[in-house]
């Protein structure tokens, strides 16, 4: 029996109740204050709060948790919607940000990956990306 029917009957679901994106995603970091000169200052993203271990930062409709961590330094597996993938590079090339993936095409669209201050790889893809079969 269903937990959403409590006497038992012919219960259909539906899709109410599964995901519809994601919400935020949690990036690592040593240093709040570091970290926010690059969210905020490099990718134009608003800060929605700042704590002593934590802080949210926005741009459109991606959220990222920023928190103090000994695991920073990692691939995050974040990607960024991006208008142009190649013009983003350009611009925090700049900005003296290191690249670890030029923009390239993949089967998702084209996409490039930099790092953070914390060292943490950030990937960044078209939005309008289209799955090339």
């Amino acid at each position: 029996m269903p937990i959403g029917d409590p006497c038992g009957g012919n219960f259909c679901y539906t899709d109410e109740g599964l995901p519809e994106s994601i919400f935020m995603a949690a990036v690592p970091c040593k240093d709040i204050g570091r970290a926010l000169s690059f969210y905020n200052g490099l990718l134009g993203m608003d800060i929605l709060y700042r704590k002593e271990k934590e802080a949210a930062v926005r741009r459109n409709g991606a959220t990222l948790l920023l928190r103090i961590s000994d695991a920073a330094g990692t691939d995050t597996g974040i990607f960024l919607g991006v208008e142009n993938p190649y013009e983003l590079h350009r611009r925090l090339v700049d900005e003296g940000v290191v690249f670890v993936k030029e923009p390239h095409r993949a089967p998702l669209g084209v996409f490039t990956s930099f790092l953070d201050l914390d060292g943490n790889i950030i990937h960044a893809i078209e939005m309008e990306a289209t799955l090339k079969v």
